[in-house]
């Protein structure tokens, strides 16, 4: 017998049919022997709805109030889904992040998990029930309900996992796994069978949106697997674990693009000591996230410093840094929405020279320039313009030869379901 974690996200759950459907495949794991808990996002659109109702009332929710709103969409989804359980013959509970004391700290809308008590989780399953828990969601050290933010379903499930300490976590999504790109973008890309934290991390960091940093780090930390499949069918995914030699049988493992950043670049900074640490010390302070840096070299003795951060808090990071410019006397602060980062993941890059060359080999060749660079020993990114991401993803596809002899089709969703999918954040 073995403890599954399966978390099941707003696509999964969008109506009653794809809830009873749910319900039939956890069920189906019990009765084969398994202890099952299911984690489940909102229904469908169904956060984005309880968002624009917010918006109605007022110009700026209550953050505090926001997340109490939010988190009634998993509860709806877990009380649907656990009804749905026992039509079918078997007992089911559900559970909300308060009552499987998920402990969070304190940031509304972006919350950090701290601890879990899985008590009440193990007590459930030694009763042979099935255990439905609302994910996204969890409560301060002062009893206030919390949200996790973007990923927040799937790092509930792995935090679940490591908690109760179970076999797998079962992350289903509306693709059959990891890809070696996105194939709505790559037609011939492939299914990834199995593939490290590392190289997840990197992927995820990239922009692959098939799964969130948080529980792929929090995977690693605690020694969890992830099995990353589809709701629709019942073939192997991918595997997502601790790096295995025999797992390297590609100089790079997959291309990932994210069009969700913007670039800052502040102007005839004063080149003097701890200037930097001025500027990233004030985007840490305002709680705003900063992933590439470039500084220039000095002339004259001033430089120039590029960051990317997200273009979500473009509002704020704007204003954080104005503030900077003028408390810096440097001459100004630019900013470039439509930017694109692209880069290239894989375990074998560690061993093999000339792959950045080849990279930017490749996209001088398409016509395609480059303003920013970053490394690491698994990836290399590029800053481009937004315009030709996808040109340039599935040029590098092709240079690395990760071109697959099967094209990709995607027949399980409907036009409303994929433009739900690519608003979702859960």
């Amino acid at each position: 017998m073995s403890v599954v974690v399966a978390k099941f996200g707003g696509t999964s759950v969008a109506n009653p049919e794809r809830i009873r459907s749910v319900a039939q495949r956890i069920v189906s794991r019990k009765r084969a022997g398994d202890s099952v808990v299911a984690v489940v996002s909102a229904m469908g659109k169904t956060t984005d709805d309880l968002v624009a109702l917010a918006s109605s009332i007022s110009d700026a929710p209550d953050p505090r109030e926001m997340d109490t709103l939010l988190s009634t969409g998993e509860m709806v989804s877990m009380s649907l889904l656990a009804m749905a359980v026992a039509e079918l013959g078997e007992e089911a509970i559900s559970l909300s992040g308060r009552q499987i004391g998920l402990i969070t700290d304190s940031v509304h809308g972006k919350a950090s998990i701290r601890e879990i008590h899985a008590d009440r989780i193990r007590v459930a399953l030694s009763a042979g029930r099935i255990v439905i828990v609302a994910g996204f969601q969890g409560i301060d050290a002062a009893g206030d309900i919390t949200t996790l933010g973007r990923g927040g379903s799937d790092t509930t499930a792995v935090a679940i996992a490591a908690g109760i300490k179970a076999d797998v976590c079962e992350i289903y999504t509306d693709v059959a796994g990891v890809y070696t790109a996105d194939p709505r973008i790559v037609p011939r890309a492939c299914k990834i069978d199995q593939i490290s934290y590392e190289e997840m991390l990197e992927m995820a960091a990239g922009g692959a949106g098939v799964l969130h940093k948080r529980c792929i780090e929090f995977a690693r930390n605690f020694g969890v697997t992830i099995h990353c499949r589809s709701s629709f069918s019942d073939e192997a995914g991918t595997l997502v674990k601790e790096y295995d030699p025999t797992m390297e049988k590609a100089i790079v493992s997959g291309v990932a693009h994210d069009l969700s950043e913007a670039k800052f670049t502040i102007r005839d900074v004063p080149d003097t000591t701890g200037v930097a640490a001025k500027v990233f010390g004030a985007m840490a302070d305002a709680n705003l996230g900063v992933d590439m840096i470039i500084q220039n070299l000095s002339e004259n003795g001033h430089t120039d410093i590029t960051f990317t951060s997200p273009k979500a808090d473009i509002e704020r990071t704007t204003e954080v840094m104005n503030r900077i410019v003028r408390e810096l006397g440097a001459r100004e602060l630019l900013i470039t929405g439509e930017v694109a980062k692209v880069s290239i993941i894989g375990a074998g890059m560690k061993v093999n020279s000339g792959v950045a060359a080849q990279m930017f080999t490749t996209l001088a060749e398409g016509g395609i320039n480059i303003s920013m660079i970053s490394t690491s020993d698994i990836r290399t990114s590029v800053v481009i313009p937004a315009e030709s991401a996808e040109e340039a993803v599935r040029l590098l596809h092709t240079a690395f030869g990760l071109d697959g002899a099967k094209v990709f089709e995607e027949t399980q969703l409907s036009a409303e379901e994929l433009a739900a999918k690519a608003n979702k954040g859960r």
